[in-house]
């Protein structure tokens, strides 16, 4: 069974940076196309960043520049780097494949404040 575990969000203000990460267990990150996604309040989940099996990256227009993607292999664990934040960042995040296939983790809290 596939288990996601995200981590790292918080508070903080307009412009700061956050390195959230997420654990996989009963799945191999590297043999995976994976994603970062969000869900703010009142809004349905969107995909945010992506990483391929060749670690080709993508990004959504609306954190394009900000947001960086990363994995590491050795520790299975998969990163998404935040800066500039914006107030509009403000979300739950969540990891999975990309397309998201698996069951949803807990999420981590991100919260910008103005």
């Amino acid at each position: 069974q596939v288990q996601l575990v995200e981590s790292g969000g918080g508070l903080v203000q307009a412009g700061g940076s956050l390195t959230l990460s997420c654990t996989g267990y009963g799945i191999i990150f590297r043999n995976n196309h994976m994603g970062w996604y969000r869900q703010a309040p009142g809004k349905q989940r969107e995909w945010v960043a992506a990483i391929s099996i060749i670690s080709s990256t993508s990004f959504a227009d609306s954190v394009k520049g900000r947001f960086t993607i990363s994995r590491d292999n050795a520790k299975n664990t998969l990163y998404l780097h935040m800066n500039n934040l914006k107030p509009e960042d403000t979300a739950v995040y969540y990891c999975n494949t990309n397309p998201a296939y698996f069951k949803w983790g807990q999420g981590t809290q991100v919260t910008v404040s103005s």
